[in-house]
């Protein structure tokens, strides 16, 4: 995951490849839920790792749930069976509405039948998103519910400690148009009031019955059916068909009249499946779907296949495919597999009610910047109360590519960059706080296309949406602010998207920083690497990982040819400060004295130089490249757009490397490090093959006076003079 202030994506030409989804986060944290309700231990396999999931989990191990994780990968889960061991307990949630809106549910009921109390808070932005009409339903119920700030919005109190009589006897009423999640909480939470015979107030953990058996409640009581009743039109359908399919599964049967009558029978009960699978998410197999629609296929590949999910899935963001299908791209699919290639290009413009796929609906949003005609995206009134108003949002962040947008309360209406919208009403909405204005740069005059920095509004569709974006046929790069806020659904997203795109080399920026012997290159460039979300290269490391690869395999250190096979494919990665050598730590090894006499011999070798010159270009990947050594500006990214060479005295240097010693516990004596790294200097400036030397663009930083903080920030300034996004 990309825990950084932004990344940059560069200009993208073409994708192929496979692509394994996370697991969906609707049924994720539906399953934890369930799972913990029921009666037995719910085994859980390729469960969402996720903020969201997170959160969820962190709440049920408060609440008294024992959970384990088990040696194949899923997590084990102990049901309460309809207990509560915790009666009292402050649970924050995030921006988790798939555990804020459930929980709410269950615990005011949990509360009222054992006389419990909680509350329940979030992030400012779940303070903002409304809970009220749930609020209601549960105070018809009888439940106690407390909004501990503004009417009708999180943060919560739930119960009171006293026992309550719940009203079961008359239909609950809840309205369908704001949100699915006050119906789905509803649904999740009520069969645990609509049991044959009641639970004795007061049971505890201790009571509960061996696992797989029935509890015996104490008690009889009348048992009834609990009726649902939806107010208004039922919007996102697709969600509701989850629950009730996941209610199945978990021993419950709702029998429902249309979209306007849920009725829970009496004697309901929840008992675990023993072992569930997660399917990926829908949601998130709409990027790639898009990506499939929108991209060139890479040579030599046929589009893009997607695992996890297919055609057979119980998402209702399944039917995403439907509608990219109409924008033109070709899909193909099996239960658990879909394929995706480039069909009609450019892609067809649609007007669609979106309401059966309100998240995966985004996509389509971007999709539109590709499109032959303005796009209409209808019936999305609940974007307005999700992570952000998605609706302003994506109107501020489409006019930053130089799309003409038109929105309302529940449309949004996208004409592509470069053509001119049909007569209609006027763009309106305010803008959310915290974008910023477009840039104009690239060829704008021959495609219409600017770019901007993304704001992402802490939202993870809108930061997964807009990476789409870097296929804009100006060749301009998308910035995308604080890209960890995929972690809620999809934390690797833009690793995986890295993964199956390609673009020119040339495309890829690369920074490098060059400069003699400890003059401290590797930390600046391990330092830069990471504030930037870009690859490392460390070239001093390849010959001395080569020695050691050649010792690891038994290879001659005079054997040329195998050495240069060797070479060219060493499995090196850069990280955390440290070297990898095929997974393996070799910081330390590289530094042995006998490594460097081995390294000195391998250097030799002409054929192991050129393919170690082939390795080093081979580190140019996406997104980007921080390469630190001697000849990298010089030599090996003679086209980098930033060269650095880093420089310090030889005193000072001497200084440096003296304290690096003596603080590891190694005797040193400057004078003869001094001596040693003047000897280095001249012998590196004065070789014959690629001397020490700045690069005639290169900019000089001297450090002798500098701290790495100062020094990092000096070089990301220069960066940032260096992009499109300079002004922003």
């Amino acid at each position: 995951m990309y825990a950084i202030d932004h990344l940059d994506v560069p200009p993208l030409r073409s994708a192929g490849g496979t692509v394994r989804l996370p697991g969906s986060k609707s049924i994720s944290n539906r399953v934890l839920l369930l799972a913990a309700l029921s009666v037995g231990y719910t085994d859980i396999a390729d469960l969402l790792d996720s903020d969201d999931t997170r959160v969820m989990l962190a709440a049920l191990a408060q609440l008294g749930c024992r959970i384990e994780p088990q040696a194949d990968g899923a997590l084990r889960v102990h049901g309460l069976g309809g207990a509560l061991p915790v009666k009292q307990a402050q649970l924050f949630l995030g921006n988790a509405g798939t555990a804020m809106r459930p929980l709410t549910a269950a615990l005011a009921l949990l509360a009222s039948v054992h006389g419990g109390a909680f509350e329940l808070s979030g992030i400012a932005r779940m303070h903002e998103r409304p809970i009220g009409d749930l609020v209601d339903a549960l105070r018809q119920l009888g439940c106690p519910v407390d909004c501990l700030g503004q009417e009708g919005y999180p943060p919560l109190r739930l119960g009171n400690e006293t026992p309550q009589t719940l009203a079961l006897d008359q239909p609950i009423r809840v309205r369908g148009d704001v949100s699915s999640q006050f119906l789905t909480a509803l649904l999740l939470a009520l069969p645990l009031v609509a049991t044959n015979h009641a639970p004795t107030l007061g049971t505890g953990v201790s009571s509960l019955p061996p696992e797989g058996a029935v509890p015996s409640w104490g008690g009889p009581a009348t048992g009834r059916d609990i009726v649902i009743e939806v107010v208004g039109e039922l919007i996102s359908r697709p969600y509701i068909e989850i629950t009730l399919n996941l209610l199945e599964r978990f021993g419950v049967s709702v029998r429902r009249d249309g979209w306007q009558r849920f009725t829970i029978p009496a004697g309901s009960r929840y008992t675990s499946p023993g072992r569930i699978p997660v399917e990926g998410d829908a949601s998130s197999a709409s990027y790639f779907i898009a990506l499939g629609a929108l991209a060139s296929p890479t040579p030599g590949s046929d589009g893009i296949t997607i695992e996890g999910v297919g055609l057979s899935s119980i998402q209702g963001d399944i039917r995403f495919v439907e509608a990219a299908r109409l924008m033109g791209a070709d899909i193909s699919g099996e239960a658990n597999r879909l394929h995706i290639q480039r069909g009609a290009w450019p892609l067809k413009a649609i007007d669609l009610d979106c309401n059966h796929i309100p998240d995966a609906a985004m996509t389509l949003a971007v999709m539109a910047l590709y499109a032959d005609g303005a796009t209409t995206l209808r019936n999305i009134a609940s974007w307005r109360v999700k992570e952000t108003d998605r609706i302003a949002a994506m109107a501020t962040e489409c006019r930053k590519f130089g799309a003409t947008v038109e929105e309302g309360a529940d449309f949004i209406r996208i004409t592509p960059p470069g053509q001119r919208p049909a007569a209609g009403p006027p763009q309106g909405g305010a803008a959310p706080l915290g974008g910023s204005e477009p840039r104009e740069v690239g060829s704008v005059g021959a495609h219409g296309w600017t770019t901007g920095s993304i704001h992402t509004y802490d939202d993870h569709r809108v930061a997964m949406c807009f990476s789409l974006a870097a296929f804009n046929p100006a060749g301009l790069p998308v910035r995308i602010e604080d890209p960890k806020c995929v972690a809620k659904t999809f934390p690797d997203y833009f690793e995986t998207l890295f993964e199956v795109c390609q673009t020119p080399a040339q495309a890829i920026p690369v920074i490098c920083i060059d400069g003699p012997t400890a003059s401290g290159k590797g930390t600046l460039a391990s330092e830069v690497a990471q504030r930037l979300g870009y690859q490392l290269l460390d070239s001093g490391a390849l010959y001395r990982a080569t020695a050691l690869a050649a010792q690891d395999a038994g290879v001659d250190l005079d054997d040329e040819p195998a050495l240069a096979r060797l070479a060219a494919q060493l499995p090196l990665a850069f990280r955390d400060h440290k070297v990898f050598l095929g997974g393996r730590d070799i910081t330390d090894p590289l530094r042995l004295e006998s490594t460097g006499g081995m390294a000195s011999r391998v250097s030799q070798h002409l054929a192991v130089r050129s393919a170690l010159h082939a390795l080093q270009l081979s580190f140019r990947r996406l997104p980007g490249l921080v390469a630190d050594g001697r000849d990298m500006g010089t030599v090996i990214f003679p086209d980098a757009p930033l060269k650095v060479y880093l420089t310090a005295s030889a005193e000072q240097r001497a200084q440096r490397r003296h304290k690096q010693l003596i603080s590891k516990g190694i005797a040193a004596n400057i004078d003869s490090l001094l001596a040693d790294l003047k000897m280095r200097d001249h012998r590196d400036s004065s070789r014959a093959h690629a001397p020490l030397k700045p690069a005639e663009d290169a900019l000089l930083l001297d450090n002798s006076e500098l701290g790495i903080e100062q020094s990092v920030q000096q070089v990301l300034n220069w960066w940032q003079g260096k992009t499109v996004f300079s002004e922003t």
